[in-house]
């Protein structure tokens, strides 16, 4: 294969590329899910008022209007996330495959990071008005090791379905044969089967 056909190919496979990243573009102003009467109410997500007035949950929870709670979003290339950390909580390592996440810490403190593909670990201590970004598709945590005060953050996505992988689960919570997991994590059988039983529990 000759140079100008090698970059020809580079040039078709960088636009295939760019293509199927993030959501597509729409070619209209919005999309229309369903048998939906269009008024300001299908522009409109309520969902959230439950957290005005409301008591932090005993454990991390985290309420989304993406495109599956908020059919308006379809199309749009954004989604939103409040995470509400009560006082030692942890938001489990996970990854968003299909959006980077912006996040704004609104109450309390957290301790965040994110691991690239070298390796290499950036964390950060995040107090109230902080803004940090966990670029899309990379392994990254968020804790609240304040053993007293609860946090509570809010996140933006640049897809309307960034998607979540919860790493534990994924590696743990599934039927991978027992060997890979021994041999991948170069621990003995038990060890692995008290990570498995752990977290079904």
């Amino acid at each position: 294969m000759s140079k100008p056909e090698i970059y020809c190919v580079l040039a078709v496979f960088a636009i295939l590329c760019s293509v199927t990243v993030g959501d597509p573009d729409i070619l209209i102003a919005f999309v229309v899910t369903g048998n939906t009467t269009i008024d300001a109410n299908y522009f409109t997500f309520t969902k959230m008022r439950q957290l005005v007035g409301g008591e932090y949950p005993s454990t991390f929870g985290v309420l989304k209007a993406s495109m599956n709670e908020f059919p308006a979003l379809v199309g749009q290339s954004v989604s939103y996330a409040v995470l509400e950390f009560p006082a030692g909580s942890i938001n489990p390592v996970h990854i968003h495959p299909r959006a980077s996440e912006l996040m704004f810490l609104v109450s309390g403190t957290l301790q965040v990071g994110f691991v690239d593909t070298s390796n290499t670990l950036f964390k950060q201590s995040l107090e109230i008005g902080d803004i940090f970004v966990f670029p899309k598709g990379l392994v990254h945590f968020q804790y609240n090791n304040d053993a007293k005060e609860p946090a509570l953050a809010i996140s933006t996505f640049g897809s309307a379905n960034a998607g979540t992988q919860s790493i534990p689960t994924s590696v743990f919570n599934t039927s991978i044969f027992e060997g890979i997991l021994d041999a991948s994590f170069r621990a003995k059988r038990a060890t692995i089967r008290k990570i498995e039983d752990g977290l079904k529990a």
